[in-house]
């Protein structure tokens, strides 16, 4: 599969090219930045035969699949037109600025036939599938409350996550929203969200720290918290039955590092297992194969537009405090 990609940060370079490059079956094509220079750079460092700044020409290449990491502001007008050009599309997270957007975004690719994935990458590690596997089987009983935490250390010196009209946000939008889908994956729809979005530690235009209380529609409840903010913090998911529980630990903050999940259920021997996986190569693989088989992806732009309304709930119930 021919692919080429659209914004040319960090995890773009660290992350999503190399582990592309490791399936043989795919294929760096063409790269876009609005930066030509830095276009150039990633072009020639992950071998690709072209290179743009410019958008439109950019999306004339040929190529079958694009990744969009561009800011978050741009993600809505890459979306529409990479789709009215017939290219199936996985974009980061949170996939619009807002909710009226990601309807039109879903819109325009149903009407040109296109599939669009979303990059929410946590939900395809090996520890979170059998995780689900385990709750859908009952083993834990029924579910009384799913959390999950993950905090790291973000200076907004030099950072986009900071300024609000390229990332739509702070924490929630950035890290929080990995978190809500995860709570959605594991434990379906939400049906009512309580918190707090809020400015803690950093002043900034965004929110550093946020945090929910959320009912979910099978009536038992969940609970997460985001931060910029803190240096030492634990992350973990819990997921907690009448019979048993679920911690998984270590799979937030950590790329590819060692995670692991310690099931305790009622009766039987507490296990624990230790598990080194790149979440995002387990994405690749079921993305490629959406779109070959013009099949809906495993999370697409439904799921993405779920999580975004949850985001603007919250942040319609306490703005943080602006700098």
């Amino acid at each position: 599969m021919k692919w080429g990609v659209a914004g040319c940060g960090n995890f773009l370079e660290t992350a999503f090219l190399p582990t592309l490059k490791q399936n043989k079956r795919n294929k760096l094509t063409t790269v876009y930045s609005s930066n030509l220079a830095r276009a150039k750079f990633i072009a020639e460092k992950f071998s690709a035969k072209n290179y743009f700044n410019d958008f439109q020409e950019f999306l004339k290449e040929d190529f079958d699949a694009l990744y969009i990491s561009s800011k978050n502001s741009d993600h809505y007008w890459q979306v529409i037109e990479a789709a009215k050009a017939g290219k199936n599309i996985l974009c980061e997270k949170p996939l619009a600025l807002n909710s009226t957007q990601v309807k039109e975004m879903i819109e325009v690719c149903n009407q040109n036939n296109v599939q669009l994935a979303v990059n929410y990458v946590y939900r395809f590690h090996p520890l979170v599938i059998k995780a689900k596997e385990l709750i859908d089987k009952q083993l834990l009983g029924k579910i009384v409350y799913i959390s999950a935490n993950y905090n790291v250390n973000y200076s907004p010196n030099d950072n986009f996550r900071f300024t609000k009209a390229d990332s739509g946000g702070g924490v929630l939008r950035d890290i929080g929203t990995h978190m809500i889908d995860l709570l959605m994956f594991l434990g379906g729809d939400i049906q009512q969200v309580k918190g707090f979005v809020d400015n803690v530690v950093y002043s900034s235009q965004v929110d550093d720290n946020a945090l929910a209380v959320l009912k979910f529609e099978a009536g038992n409840y969940g609970y997460f918290n985001v931060s910029f903010n803190c240096q030492k913090a634990p992350n973990r998911i819990e997921i907690v039955g009448y019979k048993g529980s679920i911690t998984i630990e270590r799979l937030v903050s950590n790329r590819n590092g060692i995670a692991k999940i310690i099931i305790d259920i009622h009766g039987e021997a507490k296990k624990a297992f230790r598990k080194r996986a790149n979440k995002l190569s387990f994405l690749l693989k079921s993305v490629q194969k959406s779109f070959l088989n013009n099949e809906k992806p495993f999370v697409g732009g439904e799921e993405a537009l779920k999580n975004v309304l949850l985001m603007e709930e919250l942040e319609s119930q306490c703005q943080p405090k602006q700098s």
